[in-house]
């Protein structure tokens, strides 16, 4: 087997700088720190990047790329809400690799520009995907709805899923790098999303929801649900 080429320098700063973002919170994180945790000068981090704001916003790219592709509703049928659960849990996974993005969140859009306009716009994306999930349920007979009502569920949703992280860490911080607790917690974001939409659904979705939060139908993992292209 051909052995892998060497990561370039540049990928592993970002890969080294989101790890410490992380464990130890973007703030108490300098340029300083991430030259000798790699073990390399300042003068090499400056060649690739010229601040840790200009390495935070190649983060931030890598991120605004990844939930793009994530927010958006399968091309070959129509979800179902036990595939919503899943997915739900998929995407806390996508937050627990970015989770500094949501725990330092009102620090950084507070001085960086770039990531106060472009986080606004992907709740905003949140809050649609949300709201056009509703939509389908009402026109299949699924949910039942008035439009205010959809838009009231989708902005929670929206809140939710951004601020849910923010929630555990202020009830557990002592727990933060304990990844498996904090990933088992934040998965119950699917549960608290799901119990905004309960009392609206009917038929077959209500049964799927009360099969699954009592625990008589088994949680499936997200990637049951997608097609052996998108797996790969």
């Amino acid at each position: 087997m051909e052995a892998k080429p060497p990561r370039r320098t540049r990928e592993r700063i970002l890969e080294l700088s989101l790890k410490l973002f992380n464990q130890i919170g973007e703030p108490n994180v300098t340029t300083t720190t991430i030259a000798e945790e790699m073990e390399i000068s300042p003068g090499n981090l400056y060649y690739h990047f010229r601040n840790k704001d200009d390495i935070i916003n190649s983060i931030f790219a890598q991120f605004e790329q990844e939930i793009q592709r994530r927010l958006r509703f399968p091309d070959d049928h129509k979800p179902t809400i036990d595939e919503v659960w899943a997915y739900l849990q998929y995407m806390a996974d996508f937050t627990w690799t970015y989770r500094f993005l949501y725990r330092d969140l009102n620090d950084l859009l507070a001085r960086n520009r770039t990531l106060e306009t472009h986080f606004k716009q992907i709740i905003g994306h949140k809050v649609r995907f949300a709201q056009e999930m509703c939509e389908i349920l009402v026109s299949d007979g699924e949910m039942d709805a008035t439009p205010d009502e959809i838009g009231v569920i989708a902005t929670n949703t929206g809140v939710l899923a951004t601020y849910w992280l923010s929630y555990q860490f202020v009830m557990n911080p002592r727990k933060y790098n304990d990844q498996d607790a904090i990933q088992a917690e934040l998965h119950q974001v699917s549960v608290q999303i799901l119990s905004l939409m309960a009392p609206y659904l009917r038929g077959r979705s209500r049964q799927l929801y009360e099969d699954l939060a009592s625990g008589k139908l088994p949680r499936r993992e997200f990637r049951d649900f997608r097609t052996p292209k998108e797996t790969s």
